[in-house]
């Protein structure tokens, strides 16, 4: 059985790391900057906040667009750094009011992170300042003096540790059935023993109980044998039984020879009388795994053994794939030859003739060639149950024994009665069937 490997890893995401630097910007003589022009600026000292270069541009008559018929006064971060790829960074400029000392933010929904690209094609500057000329000079100017302070916070990347195995402990697929295989074999802790054909057997009554009701019965129940003797089966061969305690301990059919692996053949006898012993003991997975093996190996030569084999041990799903398959045979004569088939019709008459009133019903259906009646000869013992006649042939006609002639034909009588129940049952089923349809049809109008 195909084992699956199951291998979990983990890595572990911790918060960014930001880092935050100031630099205090004093312009003196701040009346003597204006007028300069707009696009025209003063600029800082360059600074270092988390590895890079930043410079801020102070444009005293505003930048671009924002100047035009405005009296602004702007100012921008730029990223100075390059070949440092793409950088996360945030402005926060403030002006200090001269009258209290404190740092007030401008702009404060300008305080945003951003990405900087300086050897790309994206932004290298945030405009971090946009403010009336009659603001500025009127709060935070004197003394002709104007000190801001810009604060600039760096967000780095967040930083993933290396993908690790979580430990993990392999854990063997199970070996019970080669040690229960093993404890058979061994023998070691049996208490039973059993006699079967002049081979010998021993078990443990425990295993045998849990997996047949009749076991169970037979070895600790009231009934239960007692002594230390052998216990004698009856009708079985040494290979059926062993075979049979083999999957009692290790529900499996895998031996050490080829029923496992070869089901075809001379095996499909064994299973035959391994399906006869799982019966017998009541094991009712064995019985299935066999009809499971018989029915994938239906052929005409075996399906009415078969289905004679399935009716006797009461194997309902094993019998209606027999007779599935003869209604859809093409080759119902050689089904016909077989000595199966004549044992079939001789011993278990009713056994066909419900066959054949399935496979009637089957030929209604499908009128393919391949869907045909079953055969019947004159005279034949399943044709002559069918129609409550006596059989053609003089052995049968006039038996020795007026015993034996009654019991024939009340068989004949029982044979006839159940095929003309089935046929009835049939007919009743297709009327309310045809019923139900028509009722459909007439709501659906």
């Amino acid at each position: 059985m195909p084992t699956t490997t199951h291998v979990k890893t983990a890595s572990t995401c911790r918060p960014p790391e930001t880092v935050q630097g100031t630099h205090v910007f004093d312009i003196l003589g701040y009346s003597q900057h204006r007028g300069i022009g707009a696009h025209a600026f003063i600029r800082s000292g360059v600074f270092d906040v988390a590895g890079y270069s930043w410079v801020i541009f102070f444009y005293p008559d505003g930048y671009g667009e924002e100047a035009g018929g405005f009296d602004f006064v702007s100012a921008y971060l730029r990223l100075l750094s390059t070949g440092c790829g793409k950088v996360r960074a945030s402005c926060d400029l403030r002006l200090v009011n001269p009258a209290t000392g404190v740092a007030v933010s401008v702009h404060p929904s300008l305080v945003a992170v951003r990405e900087l690209d300086p050897d790309g094609d994206g932004s290298k500057v945030c405009h971090c300042m946009c403010i009336s000329r009659g603001e500025l000079e009127g709060t935070y100017l004197r003394d002709d003096r104007l000190t801001m302070e810009c604060v600039v916070t760096v967000r780095k990347e967040p930083r993933v540790s290396k993908t690790r195995a979580f430990p993990s402990i392999r854990v063997p697929g199970s070996n019970l059935k080669r040690q229960l295989a093993g404890l058979l074999e061994s023998r070691e802790g049996a208490d039973v023993v059993f006699a079967v054909a002049g081979e010998t057997f021993a078990a443990h009554r425990l295993v045998l109980a849990m997996r047949s009701p009749v076991f169970k019965a037979e070895l600790c129940g009231p009934m239960r044998e007692a002594g230390a003797q052998p216990i004698a089966i009856e009708d079985m061969q040494p290979d059926v039984f062993r075979a049979m305690l083999y999957f009692i301990y290790t529900d499996s059919m895998d031996h050490n020879d080829d029923l496992g692996r070869d089901y075809h053949g001379k095996n499909c006898d064994m299973v035959r009388h391994l399906l006869v012993a799982a019966d017998r003991y009541a094991i009712e997975r064995l019985k299935l795994t066999c009809q499971s093996i018989l029915c994938s190996n239906l052929d005409v030569k075996n399906v009415a053994t078969t289905l004679a084999l399935a009716d006797q041990h009461h194997c309902d799903r094993l019998k209606q794939a027999c007779v599935e398959f003869m209604c859809f045979s093409n080759n119902m004569e050689a089904v016909v030859d077989t000595q199966g088939y004549k044992d079939l019709a001789t011993t278990s008459p009713s056994v066909l003739a419900e066959a054949m009133v399935r496979m009637s019903k089957c030929s209604r259906a499908d009128p393919s060639p391949c869907c045909t009646l079953l055969p019947l000869r004159a005279g034949s013992p399943l044709c002559c149950a069918i129609a409550g006649t006596q059989p053609s042939s003089p052995s049968a006609a006039q038996p020795a024994n007026p015993a034996d002639a009654a019991a024939a034909a009340k068989a004949a009588e029982q044979a006839r009665a159940d095929a003309l129940a089935l046929v009835k049952a049939e007919e009743e089923e297709d009327l309310l069937q045809a019923t139900v349809d028509r009722n459909a049809a007439a709501t659906r109008i």
